[in-house]
This record gives C-alpha cells, sequence and structure tokens, in this order.
C-alpha cells in the first residue's frame, strides 16, 4: 500500500513564513513548508500519512500567536 502525502495550502502572515518553517521542521518529518508566493503569504503544507492529527494540532496553537487562514482554495 503507498500513501501519500496530504497537501494543504495556507495563507499566513508572510514575517513569519522562516518562523513557521523552523517550528514545523522541529517536529522532525510530520510536515514540509514550500513558499508559494512570500508576497501574499501563501505557503503549501505537505503533511506525512498519519500526521494530520498532529499538524493540525501545530495549526491551532500557532493561530494563537500569528495569523494563519487554511481556507485558502490554490492550485498549482
Amino acid at each position: 500500500m503507498i500513501l501519500e502525502t496530504l497537501k494543504k495550502f495556507l495563507r499566513i502572515d508572510r514575517r513569519e513564513i522562516c518562523f513557521f518553517k523552523f517550528i514545523l521542521e522541529a517536529y522532525d518529518g510530520i510536515a514540509t513548508l514550500t513558499t508559494i508566493d512570500a508576497h501574499q503569504g501563501i505557503v503549501l503544507l505537505r503533511i506525512a500519512p498519519g500526521c494530520e492529527g498532529d499538524v493540525e494540532a501545530v495549526l491551532q496553537d500557532l493561530k494563537k500567536d500569528i495569523m494563519i487562514d487554511d481556507s485558502v482554495k490554490y492550485h498549482l
């Protein structure tokens, strides 16, 4: 069985992109972050299979301190 990563687009405060990336890296492999549009703060998360709950918990916690919009509809 091959499991695929879940892709999720977010809009975050562009000044917080690096901080957000470092936070995700601290969780060692649950997700990767790619900046799609730095000016608009659009990023793509690729979430490892089975880590969806962990990533959601991190997002909910970070939303207390930085602007994160997870309702972004974006297509590459």
